[in-house]
């Protein structure tokens, strides 16, 4: 029955049922899907787990790739150039050399210097490549441009600095200006201080200047005229501190025989000039 059944079948219908019947039978070899082998598989489903192994099996695909690529990329004339040069920069000439063999017909070895007296140079004289396109002369341009803009930015942050440490001696003349000042401002008003007590033992009741006594801080209304018109006549006077201290303090040690600095009210003239060491604050220092 099965011959005759294949016989009535065309060649064509023939081979499909044998690849039928050959899918069958692989088909029964393989497991079922149904069956426990596929059901009881437990699953590794920790979080993330699944974004790790595609992460990395995305770097291990492209890390093959760039592998790929390097092996099959064709290098460029430039680059085997490069390669031929060092190779041969590396490898000292040999005998098929021609120059070198002119040399050691003349009896150079290898290793030794050059000249009759061997005191010439014993390495090649080595290459310096140009592999730009700029005309010859460029690169040393370049070199005097950067150097020149070195040296600008040098002269620069050395006036800067000048400039700099010019701007702090202003300053510090300027505070020791004002502490001088100060200073002297001070030794002005014990002097004023000094010649109103010293006039009022002796009954002065005006002073020779009116700039010689402290004025008063608190006056009454009826002196307020008399305030105003000595003040016109203190703005009047073009004396400066020093000037003032200098004529104060003579006129302190001539009518007083009192020394500011000194603190003290001497006997006589011979006093003051044997034991006072002299007449400005610098000589009591």
């Amino acid at each position: 029955m099965r011959s005759v059944r294949s016989a009535a079948l065309n060649p064509g219908e023939q081979r499909a049922v044998r690849y039928y019947s050959h899918m069958k039978l692989n088909m029964a070899e393989e497991e079922d899907y149904m069956s426990d082998s596929f059901i009881n598989v437990q699953e590794d489903i920790r979080p993330g787990l699944p974004m790790l192994r595609q992460i990395r099996e995305a770097r291990r695909k492209e890390e093959k790739q760039q592998e790929a690529n390097l092996k099959n990329r064709q290098k460029s004339l430039k680059e085997e150039e490069q390669e031929r040069r060092d190779i041969g920069l590396k490898n000292a000439l040999g005998c098929e050399n021609k120059g070198f063999a002119l040399l050691q017909k003349m009896g150079y070895k290898s290793g030794q210097a050059l000249g009759k007296s061997g005191g010439g140079i014993v390495e090649p004289i080595p290459l310096n490549i140009k592999t730009g396109k700029s005309g010859i002369g460029h690169e040393a341009s370049l070199k005097r441009k950067a150097e020149e803009k070195l040296e600008s930015y040098r002269k620069k942050i050395h006036m800067k600095n000048q400039a700099e440490e010019k701007a702090a001696e202003q300053f510090r003349m300027r505070l020791k200006n004002k502490q001088d000042e100060m200073k002297l401002e001070g030794d002005l008003r014990r002097s004023q201080r000094a010649c109103q007590q010293l006039d009022a033992q002796k009954n002065i009741q005006v002073p020779r200047e009116a700039w010689y006594w402290l004025r008063l801080e608190e006056e009454t209304e009826e002196d307020e005229e008399e305030k105003e018109q000595d003040e016109d006549e203190y703005k009047s006077e073009d004396l400066s501190v020093l000037e003032k201290l200098q004529i104060l303090t003579s006129y302190l040690r001539e009518e007083h025989l009192y020394c500011i600095w000194c603190g003290t009210a001497y006997e006589d003239k011979e006093d003051l000039s044997s034991n006072c060491p002299g007449p400005t604050s610098a000589d009591h220092d």
